[in-house]
């Protein structure tokens, strides 16, 4: 039988306020304007997955930097350090015509 989305959870512990953190961040640098009460559900499935791939690509930007050791040790772009150029890693959302 199917357990529904229970593995839906960060595998390292703590790690839920920084990519809560990395969430708001992507999504102020989109112009997606986070709900008040935390309650993301309320906004376009199409918004909501820019964020989310946004926030992909800036952790493999920051997983790359960290590899080849120039993001100032791992994690440093939790911690408030630097995130680049707006967009970085691919630029803005992307709208059809």
């Amino acid at each position: 039988m199917a357990r529904g989305q229970q593995t839906n959870r960060a595998l390292v512990p703590g790690a839920e306020r920084a990519l809560d953190a990395l969430k708001y961040e992507v999504a102020r640098d989109l112009g997606v304007s986070p709900p008040p009460d935390g309650y993301w559900g309320d906004i376009p499935s199409r918004q909501n997955g820019a964020v989310g791939g946004h926030m992909v690509r800036r952790m493999i930007q920051i997983a790359e930097q960290s590899l080849a050791g120039t993001a100032g040790g791992p994690g440093a772009q939790f911690r408030g350090g630097a995130a680049g150029p707006a967009g970085a890693g691919g630029g803005g959302v992307q709208r059809r015509p």
